[in-house]
């Protein structure tokens, strides 16, 4: 009951701020409208996001979409106070997914949920989401702001994202011809991306390494800046290395499950990927992270990426030309494997060679 004399409770006394969550729509006004491109040119605020694929240059597309989170990265970047990234992250895991299916990512809505709402901080994390659209070349669209006291502790927050892309029909990855002796790429990844955070996290404690300590892996760093590097997004030179040398037959994220989750989702049951670990190089993260940890290789291959964020699949003749092109715009390409005939039962993923960390 309310007493005498007062007045009624209001939203705010039960711990939501709506004044808050209206400055935060006017702080990242400029973040999304730098993301405009052909088929999204409104302004947020309305009931859903449009957008138009005959504008966008479309004449009978397939709409592809794919919706992923950051998982527990966000507890560093909340922990470390890092906030600016992360959204970055939250657009690259899904765009990398649209683009492995030949589709070019065309918007993206964005749902982020805290405790206690901080305009800076949401500004921030919103100023990350728009960075990566920018690259991805997608439109954000919409999204929503939760505050949602006593569902999430302290400035825990927690963002998941959704992207929609599309590929004129007839031309979806993987190709229906991939074949035994077709070659492996592989594309270099800017670090751990977003997958395998819990054990990275128990990596650290073990460690005793605070967030601000200087990283034992990169010079000039501290552990938290580090392990904050975003995931990279790949989309822009696929698409145009797709449409420009019609070689790529598949194409696969390695994302959560690593090499022997990711690569057989694209292939054929009648094939294999045999991967020469010897021909990666591992980022010194990945070091670091299985000599502090004890992780052994075959865990370290199916909880991260170890250096490999995306895998391209071209027969052995266009091999060269395809990793030419994708160097020229400014991947890092080596050849990773091939593919080989599988038998019943047997992996999707076979390998050779010593993963050197």
């Amino acid at each position: 009951m309310t007493q005498p004399g007062k007045n009624g409770m209001t939203y705010s006394d039960a711990g939501v701020d709506i004044d808050a969550g209206n400055l935060l729509v006017e702080k990242i006004k400029p973040a999304v409208r730098s993301t405009r491109r052909p088929g999204a040119d409104g302004e947020i605020g309305g009931f859903g996001g449009l957008f138009d694929l005959k504008a966008a240059g479309f004449t009978d597309p397939v709409l592809v979409a794919a919706n992923d989170g950051v998982g527990t990265k966000l507890k560093i970047a909340i922990d470390a106070n890092r906030n600016d990234t992360v959204g970055i992250d939250l657009v690259a895991m899904c765009v990398n997914d649209l683009v492995v299916q030949g589709a070019e990512p065309l918007f993206f809505l964005d749902y982020f949920a805290t405790g206690k709402l901080d305009p800076d901080q949401g500004a921030a994390i919103v100023g990350g989401i728009a960075a990566g659209c920018r690259e991805a070349g997608c439109a954000l669209i919409g999204g929503e702001t939760a505050e949602m006291p006593g569902m999430y502790a302290g400035g825990d927050y927690d963002l998941a994202g959704f992207a929609v892309g599309a590929a004129e029909r007839g031309q979806l990855l993987p190709a229906g011809d991939i074949g035994e002796g077709d070659v492996i790429l592989g594309l270099a990844s800017s670090g751990v991306h977003s997958n395998g955070y819990s054990l990275v996290r128990r990596i650290v404690e073990l460690s005793g390494l605070s967030w601000d300590a200087p990283a034992p892996f990169a010079d000039g760093k501290t552990l938290g800046e580090a392990l904050m590097t975003p995931t990279r997004i790949y989309v822009k030179p696929l698409l145009k290395v797709i449409r420009e040398t019609g070689a790529i037959k598949a194409l696969a994220h390695i994302t959560g499950g690593g090499f022997p989750e990711n690569i057989p989702r694209v292939l054929p049951k009648h094939l294999a990927a045999d991967i020469d670990l010897g021909s990666i190089q591992a980022p010194k993260v990945f070091s670091w992270l299985a000599k502090t940890g004890g992780v052994e290789p075959h865990e370290m291959l199916r909880t991260f990426n170890c250096g490999v964020g995306m895998i391209v699949v071209v027969a052995a003749e266009d091999a060269e030309r395809v990793a030419a092109a994708l160097t020229d715009e400014g991947e890092t390409v080596f050849t990773l494997g091939r593919m080989v005939a599988r038998e019943d039962g047997a992996p999707g993923t076979i390998y050779s060679g010593t993963l050197a960390l």
